[in-house]
């Protein structure tokens, strides 16, 4: 049982919401240290200093709250991609404009790429919950792949449909951030080299020569 004293004060009426930030705030970080499957909304609350009954005033469950951390995620990927125009994507430095958003989203927000993109999830959780979370990481793709077939339209890449080209670049894009925030205390050659030769290995196999 958390002391009394070492919980954080009441929120004010009207100030729900800044509790609710503050829980998943403490859970993205405990999630991304530990694995969704490592920790239980016991340990939520005593992260915010508060009891378990208040997180879930909140949030039904752990399952809930991995839910709104993998929209939030999904959503700020989205948004810093939506300041590249589908209409703007026509050529190669486009694209490689629009990668180097999605890897450095990974590498800016690691805690919330870990929780959307690697961690594994609990089994036979709510589907509601599962479908949330395959939604919003949907609703993102199909908005990379819209600026992907703006390409295609083009006539500048390799042969194949759009779809598979998207999934192709992303799984790609997705290789090299999973490695960088998996494997930190590899001996990596200079980071900003890498990632430019990477994403100019990945352009030449989605463009034509």
């Amino acid at each position: 049982m958390i002391p009394v004293e070492s919980r954080s004060p009441r929120k004010p009426r009207g100030h729900g919401a800044e509790r609710r930030g503050e829980i998943l705030d403490a859970a993205l970080v405990l999630f991304a240290e530990r694995g969704v499957l490592g920790v239980t909304t016991r340990d939520i609350a005593a992260s915010v200093g508060i009891s378990q009954p208040a997180l879930y005033a909140h949030f039904q469950n752990r399952d809930a709250i991995l839910a709104e951390l993998c929209e939030r995620a999904f959503g700020e990927l989205a948004q810093r991609m939506g300041t590249v125009p589908v209409a703007a994507v026509i050529d190669r430095a486009t694209l490689l404009r629009m990668c180097r958003i999605y890897i450095n989203f990974g590498l800016e927000r690691p805690d919330a790429y870990r929780v959307a993109f690697m961690l594994e999830k609990p089994d036979g959780r709510a589907e509601a919950q599962d479908s949330r979370i395959l939604a919003a990481g949907l609703d993102t793709f199909e908005d990379f792949q819209a600026r992907m077939a703006q390409l295609v339209s083009t006539g500048s890449t390799r042969p194949g449909e759009t779809r598979l080209l998207t999934q192709c670049l992303w799984a790609g894009m997705h290789g090299l951030v999973s490695l960088l925030l998996a494997r930190r205390d590899f001996p990596w050659v200079d980071l900003e080299l890498l990632i430019d030769r990477h994403l100019d290995m990945l352009a030449d196999g989605v463009l034509r020569p």
